[in-house]
């Protein structure tokens, strides 16, 4: 029979002094985990420059076990290396990293595979403006003075060629926006 007043011990109630904190549970997406996205910002070799911000999202959600990334999760990173397309050589390159990702209101570092562009060779193309340039100078050569005017026209209309490949620049390489691609992780990441 208990008094009234009387206290009531406490062993019921468990003791809490010194026991760590409760966590949420982690889970895992292992390397060589495909992020599939879509990219919100244009990269190219032409405009962009090295550490310029560089944003993709999640087009679909990614789930591997237990461990989901939602549909619509931003991927952040930054141009790496770019150069421009050389006028008569140098073939324009772009390199880009992503270094963060958030999902869930949370932000992880990730590690992610390197996406790197270089543009095609253009020495063929610039082989026919040439040879094109030359034909149509001996043509017009031709017509106008015979045998000499053609090797005049040849020598002019070559000259016209090199002069058009020596101001146009070859191929850029970019990424605009919209555009999807696929992230390959190269360290695992651990999300909540």
């Amino acid at each position: 029979m208990t008094r009234v007043g009387a206290v009531i011990p406490l062993l019921a109630l468990p003791v809490l002094v010194g026991a760590a904190p409760v966590r949420a549970a982690s889970h895992t997406l292992p390397t060589g985990t495909v992020l599939p996205v879509t990219f919100e910002t244009t990269v190219s070799s032409a405009t962009s420059r090295p550490e310029e911000k560089v944003l993709a999202r999640l087009r679909q959600r990614v789930r591997v076990g237990d461990a989901t990334l939602p549909e619509g999760s931003e991927l952040r990173g930054h141009v790496i290396s770019v150069r421009r397309s050389g006028k008569v050589k140098g073939r324009a390159s772009l390199t880009l990293a992503f270094t963060q990702l958030t999902a869930n209101g949370k932000t992880y570092a990730v590690t992610a595979r390197r996406i790197s562009l270089l543009a095609p060779e253009t020495h063929g193309k610039d082989a026919k403006i040439i040879g094109g340039g030359a034909g149509a100078g001996a043509l017009v050569g031709a017509i106008a003075d015979g045998k000499s005017g053609a090797a005049k026209g040849a020598l002019v209309g070559g000259a016209a060629g090199t002069g058009a490949v020596l101001a146009t620049r070859g191929k850029e390489v970019s990424i605009p926006a919209g555009s999807r691609w696929r992230v390959r992780l190269v360290r695992p990441l651990v999300v909540d």
